[in-house]
């Protein structure tokens, strides 16, 4: 019997399921039977968790672990923006070859900053969206319950559309939209109390780019990183006088030892994986989403029909 028609109780499709666990010791409980169910199916197994839980994990499985691909989710997923293109990357590589995919994926810790947090769930939804048209792909979402905020727990079953022994409490409910919706108009929390301001318009990059620098200078990020988050803020910007009615707003300032700068305009974004697709060749297919994402620690895109924000973190040293 094929992945595809063991994803969902006989039904061919995308199934992407939460499943929590109390504690390290129990995560290789949690996993170890999904894993090795995938490799003596045949199937493709990819497993993105930290580099601790990979040793567990191979031990675990002895000989078949030769046969999953394993990857440190800490490597991979610091920026939780850039894991649906390696999942994709992966999904179709095995797919092409009539395999069915599975993987596990903790993109979740307990030492991430709740702007990071925030946006693993959004990363949650999003793969319900990219991959809604993958029938032969299971993806296992562990929480750990022992070192993550209930908050965080609970959030994670309005984001998967199974679960695995749901606790009775839970209110959560997954959304017939996979939460995409809601997730991209949610709120952003306010900016912190040393906030740099500044507008701008078509003729004004160069002054941003100016700005961010002697921003980030003040706040001692090294010069290699500040010619990162330069060229992201750019991209921003530029994207806002190009599809943003012509002019924007750029806030900068200090948060959970990141430099952050937030672009805003008038614009609306229609399609919510903007950024995490591999970009198409040719002049007329924009990279600068993609970009921002893999210079960055951390993009936190909202959008509504009032308009776009884009904040770019970049961290500083400790």
């Amino acid at each position: 019997m094929r992945a595809a028609e063991r994803a969902d109780g006989g039904r061919p499709g995308f199934r992407h399921e939460v499943r929590l666990y109390a504690g390290e010791g129990a995560f290789v409980d949690a996993t170890a039977g999904f894993v090795r169910d995938g490799v003596r199916a045949g199937d493709a197994v990819l497993v993105a968790v930290d580099a601790a839980k990979i040793s567990r994990l191979q031990a675990a499985l002895g000989p078949d672990a030769g046969r999953v691909q394993f990857a440190d989710m800490r490597e991979i997923g610091r920026n939780p923006g850039t894991l649906i293109p390696a999942w994709r990357a992966f999904v179709d590589r095995h797919a092409a070859e009539g395999r069915g995919v599975r993987g596990v994926g903790e993109p979740m810790w307990r030492e991430r900053t709740p702007a990071a947090k925030a946006e693993c769930h959004h990363h949650e939804a999003l793969l319900n969206l990219a991959f809604r048209d993958d029938p032969g792909l299971i993806l296992l979402c562990p929480y750990d319950t022992q070192a993550l905020e209930p908050a965080v727990v609970e959030r994670a079953f309005a984001r998967h559309p199974h679960a695995h022994r749901r606790p009775r409490r839970s209110g959560a409910r997954y959304a017939a939209d996979g939460g995409v919706d809601a997730t991209l108009a949610e709120p952003l929390p306010p900016p912190g109390p040393d906030l740099r301001t500044v507008a701008f318009g078509s003729g004004d990059l160069a002054d941003v780019r100016a700005f961010v620098r002697q921003g980030a200078a003040g706040y001692g990020m090294t010069a290699d990183r500040t010619d990162d988050l330069v060229l992201a803020t750019h991209e921003a910007a530029a994207n806002s006088v190009r599809h943003g009615g012509g002019q924007g707003m750029l806030r900068m300032w200090l948060q959970d030892g990141h430099v952050v700068c937030e672009v805003a305009d008038r614009g609306s974004i229609t399609d919510p994986l903007v950024g995490r697709r591999h970009p198409a060749p040719g002049p007329c297919h924009s990279r600068g989403m993609w970009l921002m994402h893999h210079v960055c620690d951390l993009v936190q895109v909202r959008s509504t029909r009032e308009g776009t924000l884009v904040r770019l973190h970049v961290g500083v040293p400790a």
